[in-house]
Order: structure tokens, then sequence, then C-alpha cells
């Protein structure tokens, strides 16, 4: 008797790509909704589209790509397949060759689109498989720089300057073309933000890719008005006031998936200065593990998250990933037997069945005042975007002494530092010792490209520094290198490719408790944890440029 064929919730749940909760969950989707058990995995979160394409591919024997980013299109491919069909059909052209057009699609079986490429292009059709993802992503990047070069869009805006101010506007108008162009490009250059700048006699164009600001273009002084005018119209601003700072935000399509945009506008003396900055959900690091923490880090982090209560601070300045690293633990936690609540300033970021709010001081909807209707909601595990002030400090101590979860983040440059901004913040020591029970320091610093990496001996200056910094807290081998990236086409000549935390993380053991008790300092905390073999920030940065992760000089440069 041959074995029943395994379904598609058996193989994920093999190969260790899904969870049995999460698996349970989505099927629970499947029966009120109905709908495709893989399409449901990928739009909770739960699967990624490419792990889903590749498993599905097997049962087919078809080749599958689960990237086509570093793939190089034949122009005679692109040519024989417009745009518009390929996005229509979720096809991307690979190769054109003698009398057979090789093309990527999401579904193997749609003889619908074989034969439409048969007939558009008279020849024989071989298909691979790519995420539906991949696929619409790459038809944008391809065709805009098989189309549609700058210099063009440039010339074709500088001509219809001022035609947005007369209110003739369509989707396919220069200076949409033209922002469009600036934000697609910036995607595609990873970079978080967006700055347009206005100078005296020239508008500079800047993006700041994996934290550092790079100039990409220069537009002419005559585009400022008409392309901040655009910039206002996609976010609902308004284009009359330009004394005033303004923000708002707006959805932007690209590559088969939503952008959210975040845009501010500040007058500056010579024009509207603005910064969008981009929220691109598959850049979110949805697991811990990804975070960049060390081992003895995670395992540690991981107890605290899985703790019935307390509060569990993440610090650090702007812009170094605290958000991140709250999502990503709320996304460890999660489940349908817990009720997990926030309230942010601004939600950056949707999850799956965790009930997010926005706080509105305008109304009167402050941390403070939202974190205690909150907390008669019923709530298991709470996310406070940050306590800044006393009054949210006392409701978070009181959810925390109460049985909740408490996860927020804190301004300090330090782990141990947070215990002496929270006493200046107006907490009662004992009782602050009563309900903290960790937390997180944490900067994001590059990550060396891994095609131009090379190794290299240090000098006798940076032996001293880091054999002195790390006191013995790992074992160096009598010889030991360090890493830098030569830069190269990849990586934009910078060296560097996308970014990773270093941290430092400690639990309010007793000693601990002891010392926040009596309003220690943070430097009586300091030394505590070192007997304690504690790894600073700093000590984590140099471990990881031993490793070959980042570069000394990175790491002297952010920590």
């Amino acid at each position: 008797m041959e074995d029943k064929p395994k379904r598609l919730g058996e193989k994920l749940l093999e190969r260790g790509l899904i969870s049995p909760e999460q698996l349970r969950i989505a099927l629970e989707i499947q029966k009120s909704t109905g709908g495709l058990l893989g399409e449901i995995l990928v739009d909770s979160g739960f699967l990624s589209q490419k792990d889903l394409g590749a498993v599905l591919s097997e049962d087919v024997g078809v080749v599958h790509l689960s990237s086509l980013a570093d793939v190089i299109p034949d122009p005679a491919a692109l040519k024989a397949v417009p745009k518009e069909i390929a996005q229509r059909h979720k096809v991307a052209p690979l190769l054109l060759e003698d009398n057979e057009l090789t093309v990527a699609v999401v579904d193997p079986f749609d003889v619908v689109t074989v034969d439409t490429l048969r007939r558009l292009t008279g020849k024989m059709v071989k298909t691979l498989v790519a995420p539906e993802t991949e696929i619409l992503k790459i038809i944008d990047i391809w065709y805009i720089e098989g189309e549609a070069l700058f210099d063009d869009i440039l010339k074709k805006a500088i001509s219809s300057a001022g035609a947005l101010g007369e209110g003739v506007i369509t989707e396919e108008a220069p200076l949409v073309k033209l922002v469009n162009y600036l934000i697609i490009n910036g995607v595609k250059e990873r970079a978080t933000d967006i700055h347009i700048e206005p100078e005296k006699n020239t508008v500079v164009v800047r993006y700041r890719t994996d934290g550092v600001l790079y100039v990409r273009q220069l537009l002419p002084k005559i585009l400022e008005k008409s392309v901040i005018s655009r910039i206002k119209v996609m976010a609902d601003l308004d284009i009359s006031e330009s004394r005033l700072p303004q923000d708002g935000r707006a959805d932007f399509r690209f590559g088969g998936r939503v952008l959210d945009l975040r845009i501010s506008i500040y007058p500056t003396s010579h024009g509207e200065n603005v910064v969008i900055r981009i929220l691109d959900r598959e850049r979110l690091i949805t697991h811990i593990d990804g975070l960049g923490f060390s081992e003895p880090q995670l395992k540690l982090f991981r107890k605290l998250i899985r703790r019935n209560q307390g509060i569990i601070l993440v610090t650090g300045p702007t812009g170094c990933g605290k958000t991140t690293t709250l999502y990503a633990a709320l996304n460890e936690i999660n489940s349908t037997q817990i009720n997990i609540m926030t309230v942010e300033d601004p939600i950056e970021y949707e999850l799956l069945f965790v009930r997010q709010s926005q706080v509105n001081p305008r109304i009167g909807l402050t941390f403070a005042k939202g974190l205690r209707s909150i907390l008669r909601q019923d709530p298991d595990v709470v996310l406070v975007g940050e306590i800044r002030d006393g009054e949210t400090l006392e409701v978070a101590m009181h959810a925390a002494m109460t049985g909740h979860l408490v996860l927020s983040t804190l301004h300090t440059n330090s782990a141990p530092g947070a215990i002496s901004r929270l006493l200046y913040l107006g907490a009662t020591p004992y009782v602050l010792a009563s309900t903290v029970i960790g937390v997180v320091a944490q900067r994001l610093v590059r990550v060396i490209c891994p095609d131009c990496k090379r190794s290299y001996s240090p000098t006798v200056k940076e032996r001293e520094l880091i054999e002195g910094a790390l006191n013995g807290k790992v074992q160096l081998p009598a010889r030991w290198s360090l890493y830098k990236g030569e830069g190269c086409k990849k990586c934009n000549q910078t060296g560097y490719m996308g970014r990773t935390a270093v941290s430092e993380v400690f639990e309010v053991d007793k000693d601990i408790f002891s010392l926040i008790s009596r309003a220690a300092t943070t430097e009586e905390i300091e030394r505590a944890l070192e007997k304690q073999n504690y790894i600073t920030m700093f000590q984590d940065g140099l471990i990881k440029a031993l490793q070959g992760i980042t570069s000394l000089e990175e790491i002297l440069r952010v920590v």
C-alpha cells in the first residue's frame, strides 16, 4: 500500500519552517475565511514566500530560484515581454536563446501564462519557479533601469516644472516619475531615509544606508518647489504652507509590496527640507535569532521575555533598532493564548494578533493614559513605545507589580545607566528594584560586505586596545586577525552591506536588586556586573570585529 501524500502543513513542520502553533492558527484562519494555506502562512508572517516556493517546487520537479537579486536579465528577453504583460502574469523574463524563452513564474501549472507568452513571442517557453514577491520586485527594478534613465526623467521633469502648481498632474507626469525614481532608487540601495535638502543653487538628494548618509543626486533648483509639492500631495499635506513644519505619511507600491513612507518637512533658510523614512516590512527582523545577540545574550533575553511579569527595557539612541528588538520579542512570545497590547508612537509595523494603538497627544492620548486604559483590557503583555516621563514610568511599574510583562524603551547610553535614568524620573528605589527584571542596551554597526572582505594583521596599537578592553574575557589565539571591506560594486564601494546589533544585557539578580534598592550609582552597578563576567557593548563589538562580522573602525565610530 502506497504512503499517503503528505500535506503542505506536514512538510513545513518537518522542515522546521513553521511551528505547530503557527500551523494551528493558519488552519483556523483558513477554516473561517477560506483561501490557500500557503498564502495564509505568508500573509500572517509565519512563513517566507521564498520557503513556500521552495517546498512547492519540489513537488513538480521544477528549478526553484529563492532570489532574483543577483540575476542579470537578458535584454532581448525583456524586450520580448512588455512590462505590462510581465506585471499582469507575474513573469520575470530571464533568457531568450534560439527558439526558447526562459522565464521565472509563480505557478508552474499556469498554462494560461505559458500559452500567452508562447503566442506573444512565437517561442517555446521554459519555466522556473520564484517567489511572487521576488518576481514583482525585480520587474520594477529591471524595467525602470531599461526604460527610464535618470537623465531622461530629469530633462522631462525640468521641461514640465510648474505643471503641478497648475493642477495638471497624472501618474505618468514627469515630476511623478522623478519622485518615484528617487524613492525606488532608495529602496534598491537599502536606504532607511531619503533626504531632499535645498541649498542656495541646487537640491541635494542623500540616502541613509546602513546608518550613513551618502549623496546620490543633485537636482536643479528649478525643480525644488515642484518636487516638494509632489511629495506633499502624496502625504496629503498643505501645498500652500511653506513656513511651518509638516508631517505626514503615504503608501508607496513597489516590487509587489506596499512601503510605508513617513514624511517630515521642515522650513530652512534655503527652502523646505524633506526627510522620507522608508518602512519596509520585508526588512523587519521578526525573529530574535536575527538581532545579532551573542549566544549568552540571546539565552538571557529569551529567559527574560518568558517571564510572566516585570519590566524589560531596551535602551539606546534614536535609530539603534530598539523597536525592531521589541517587535522580535513580541513575535517570539506571541500566541492565541495570551493578550498582547501596545501603545506606540508611531506604529511602525502591524503585528498579527497584537492589539496596537497610536498615541495622540493632541486629543490627550499619551503613553501614560493609553497604558492606564490598556490595563483595563485584560492584557498579559504590554508594549509601551517609550518611557519618557514620571507618569508613564509610574503606570508601567504598577502594571508590572499587578502581574503584567511590560516591554519598553529608554534613551540611555548603557544598560546600567537605565537605572539612574529611571531614578531621575522619580521612581522609588525599592519599587524600581522590584519591577525591572532586565535591561538591554544596543547600537547598530555596519556588517562587512562578504564580496570584498579581507583579513589583515592588527597593528601594535590595535592589539593593545583589543586585548586590554577584553581583559581576558575571551581567549585569544597567539595570532589573530582583523577584517575590513575593500569596497566593490555590490556594496557601492563602501565595504559594508547591512547592519547588526552590538549589545549588552543584564538581569536584575539579588545583588543588582540590592544596589537598585539603595539608589546605587551607574558606576556601582557597573562594578557589580563586572564581577559577574558581564560583556559590555564595546566588548561585544570587539568580539564581532574579531569574528569578521564588522570592522574595528566601525566599532570605534559607533560605540
